[in-house]
This record gives C-alpha cells, sequence and structure tokens, in this order.
C-alpha cells in the first residue's frame, strides 16, 4: 500500500457501533493515527437498535482505551455520518475490510455517502489478517457461553463484557 505523505493530512472519521470494541478497531486507530492529523471516533447508534453497551458505556471505554493518543477523539452521533462530517470538517471516512463480504456492504454505503456529500470520501483499510475473525456480535455470543474473549478485545473491554452478560442474568 503507498501513501502520499502532504505536510497536512485531512481530518479522518472512523464511525463504527463499536459495541464492544476490538483489537481490530485499536488496530485501524493505531495505523492511522500516524497518518492523519485528526482522528474522530464516532460512536454512531440508533435509539431502535439492541445493544449490549449504552452510547455512554462506548464513549467511556474507548476514551479508555486511545487515552494515549493526542490526535484521536471520540464522539457520539445519532444523524447521518457525512452530517458529522460537514460539521466537524473532516473529509474522510475511514472503513475496516475484513473480507469480501464486508467491502461489498461498505462500497454500497460509500456510494450511498458519497452521493449525500461528494466532499467525503471513504477509505477502505483491510483489516490485519490475525484481526479477520474478530466480530462485535460474534465476541458477544461467546461470552455469553463462556468463552475465551481475551484474544479479541483488551482487558478493559472483556471486564465490561463480562460484568454486563452476568448483570443481565
Amino acid at each position: 500500500m503507498i501513501f502520499f505523505v502532504q505536510d497536512n493530512m485531512a481530518k479522518a472519521i472512523f464511525p463504527g457501533s463499536f459495541d464492544p470494541p476490538t483489537y481490530g478497531h485499536l488496530n485501524i486507530i493505531e495505523r492511522m493515527k500516524n497518518i492523519f492529523d485528526e482522528i474522530d471516533l464516532v460512536i454512531a447508534y440508533n435509539k431502535a437498535k439492541k445493544s449490549m453497551f449504552t452510547p455512554e458505556e462506548r464513549l467511556a471505554m474507548l476514551k479508555e482505551l486511545t487515552s494515549g493518543y493526542e490526535n484521536v477523539s471520540v464522539h457520539l452521533w445519532d444523524k447521518l455520518i457525512v452530517d458529522y462530517a460537514k460539521q466537524s470538517g473532516a473529509s474522510v471516512l475511514l472503513r475496516g475490510i475484513r473480507n469480501s463480504t464486508d467491502f461489498a456492504y461498505e462500497f454500497d454505503l460509500s456510494l450511498m455517502n458519497h452521493n449525500l456529500s461528494s466532499d467525503v470520501e471513504t477509505l477502505f483499510i483491510p483489516t490485519e489478517p490475525k484481526y479477520v475473525i474478530i466480530k462485535s456480535s460474534s465476541i458477544k455470543e461467546l461470552a455469553s457461553f463462556g468463552g475465551d474473549i481475551s484474544e479479541m478485545v483488551p482487558p478493559l473491554v472483556e471486564k465490561a463484557v463480562r460484568n454486563k452478560i452476568q448483570s443481565d442474568n
């Protein structure tokens, strides 16, 4: 992969549900924080959608997990992501891709977003192979059966997932 480094790179948005945050998410952040001047992690949430964690709980986890990154900030958003981009001055949406299914979904979404706001571009970031199987829904299901999720999420998140499962039972 070739990047053309400029003196002043664009502000990027990395949107997602982050329910829960995973090592795959953190890998994308780690790789992109050195390329962009600023990255806004945007916890996109839908009030009608059932999530394991509240938006505020995800916000707190991501803030703690990224506290050492000076150019990364975390935000909540419940509207169109291109509207967040316009409001924040960002011109790039970062999207992690694990496989061809992810690509097909994200490609269609990028076309819709580009149609809504032609000055916002989507950059697809392929995952590192060791993170291909990490999927938030699989983590929640595995944890609900007492499976080991320590290789998929940071300890802070693992503890929160376990606590959430225990409190729901």
